[in-house]
């Protein structure tokens, strides 16, 4: 049976949870007494594979040390060949006790094919090799996590300057050995720091910024491209005007990626001023708040002719989200305004959006007057939350701003429906129909008077139970809770109510009662 000396990475995984490590570093080991006799010197070692297959082809992920004593090779043409072809990134042949010495026909194959070809000593196990493998990538991934938090405190430090946008551009573009370019999504340059890259690299940027402007629905969050040797990166910022981080680099090297983030989320709160007066009055309304300000007060500055949708959401693999990952999914909805939770609640994400987005005003031609306080503002479309791969979604209807609290009850409510349904979002419905022919009033008095003999807890399960059918076993998924205890609620429903909850009747009334509340 053909064992791999390492463990194989989950299918979905698209390369190990550390870099690569150098085939210099592997020879530079002294200990193992290893020789490169074939092949080019520079190679990244992803993984490393012992087999003694005549092919061993599909069972290489690609970017493999492989190991092997040459126990089935008759033809080692064809062998180094498959080796190739499945991505293999060196070979290292034992020699003894099959072989006394590596075959030179091996040897001309890998350097053909360019294959770096090692020769392993008989007193060097191959699992000393493969254990010498994972202490360097530990290393290595040591060295990055060091990396990243430099990065992050110098990145944290930049943005607590007086000028924090090009401040952290400066600071990025230094950690990465690049240009960091922040732009409007018709490539207007707002700040930018760092060498300039070459004229076709720039203009290259300029395009894959324009892939990621949120100007039509569907745009990706980041895209990479390469230009001449010079590595691409756009990640949106999100907001009204669309703002991208773009960078320029010579090399791409691990840790790169979680530096951009970082970045990406300090600038998508700092970049706040440049991405309209709307996310201006939503900081001062945050101010005032915390200043002792009442939701009354601060409701104009958030928009006196929209509603706002709260939407809640959890990863649907059960995990729980960190800080940029919830800014991620707040950006992609299209709102700053995002409650990550904290690591020991539930994994609850909170998003506050506006019910409605300003449709794009025309281009002003030069010299054109600003808007006066009290002109009509641009027109307003219905905005509309699709589902998001990798989330679950509850959404709240649009709301006034006084009621947002019973709109998060209710964005919670749909959540827990969509998780019990399986269904990746559920939107709260509005009372319609002919329940919105009776007077609110006079329902909410009916509502209180007929459920007065319930507590929240047994009233909450109630509407869950009724909304999902009558099914024991959705019930209890969505209040995570055991269905025997789902059942002894309802049980205990119908004594306190003196009903028959099998009747369509006092269901329906049920129904109609809870959802006054």
């Amino acid at each position: 049976m053909d064992e791999p000396s390492m463990p194989t990475p989950p299918a979905h995984s698209p390369g190990p949870p550390a870099p690569p490590i150098p085939l210099a570093e592997l020879l530079a080991s002294k200990d193992l007494g290893l020789r490169r006799i074939a092949g080019p010197a520079d190679a990244d070692l992803l993984w490393v594979h012992t087999s003694e297959m005549a092919d061993p082809y599909p069972y290489l992920l690609g970017g493999e040390l492989l190991l092997s004593a040459g126990v089935l090779l008759t033809d080692p043409d064809h062998y180094v060949g498959r080796l190739v072809e499945a991505g293999a990134a060196a070979l290292g042949f034992g020699v003894r006790p099959v072989y006394e010495a590596v075959p030179e026909a091996l040897i001309e194959a890998c350097d053909r094919y360019g294959l770096p070809l090692l020769e392993v000593p008989p007193e060097t196990p191959f699992t000393t090799i493969a254990r010498a493998v994972w202490r360097l990538m530990a290393e290595a991934r040591h060295r990055e996590l060091r990396r990243v938090t430099r990065a992050q405190q110098a990145l944290a430090t930049a943005a607590a300057r007086p000028d924090p946008v090009p401040a952290v551009l400066h600071q990025l573009a230094t950690q990465l050995s690049g240009r960091a370019v922040l732009l409007t999504a018709r490539g207007e340059e707002v700040h930018a720091a760092g060498r300039r890259p070459p004229p076709e690299a720039a203009a290259a940027l300029t395009r894959l910024a324009r892939v990621v402007a949120r100007e039509r629905p569907g745009s990706p969050a980041s895209a990479t491209d390469t230009h001449g040797g010079t590595h691409l990166a756009a990640y949106a910022l999100g907001g009204r005007e669309g703002l991208v981080l773009s960078l320029a680099t010579r090399q791409r090297e691990s840790g790169d990626h979680t530096v951009a983030g970082i970045a990406v989320v300090l600038l998508s709160l700092l970049a706040a001023p440049h991405q309209g007066a709307d996310a201006a009055d939503r900081s001062a309304a945050l101010v005032r708040l915390l200043l002792g300000a009442t939701p009354a007060e601060v409701a104009p500055l958030l928009g006196p002719d929209g509603p706002w949708t709260v939407i809640h959401a959890r990863r649907s693999d059960g995990t729980t989200p960190d800080a940029l990952t919830a800014g991620a999914l707040g950006a992609s909805l299209g709102s700053a305004l995002v409650d990550a939770g904290r690591e020991d609640d539930d994994g609850t994400v909170r998003v506050l959006l506006p019910a409605t987005a300003r449709e794009a005003p025309p281009q002003a031609d030069d010299g054109e007057e600003p808007r006066e306080p009290g002109e009509p503002r641009e027109p307003q479309r219905a905005r509309t939350v699709p589902p998001h791969p990798g989330w679950t979604l509850g959404v709240s209807t649009p709301t006034p701003l006084p009621a947002l609290a019973a709109a998060d009850t209710r964005a919670a409510r749909a959540l827990a429906h969509a998780e019990a349904t399986r269904t990746p979002l559920t939107v709260d419905a509005p009372v319609a129909g002919l329940a919105a022919l009776i007077p609110p009033g006079q329902a909410a008095a009916h509502a209180r008077t007929l459920l007065a003999p319930l507590t929240p807890s047994l009233a909450d399960t109630l509407r869950c139970w009724l909304s999902l059918h009558g099914s024991w076993d959705r019930t209890a998924v969505a209040l995570s809770v055991h269905r025997n205890t789902v059942r002894q609620r309802i049980g205990r429903c119908a004594e306190l109510l003196d009903v028959d909850l099998n009747d369509m009747d006092v269901r329906t009334e049920l129904w109609f009662a809870l959802r006054q509340e």
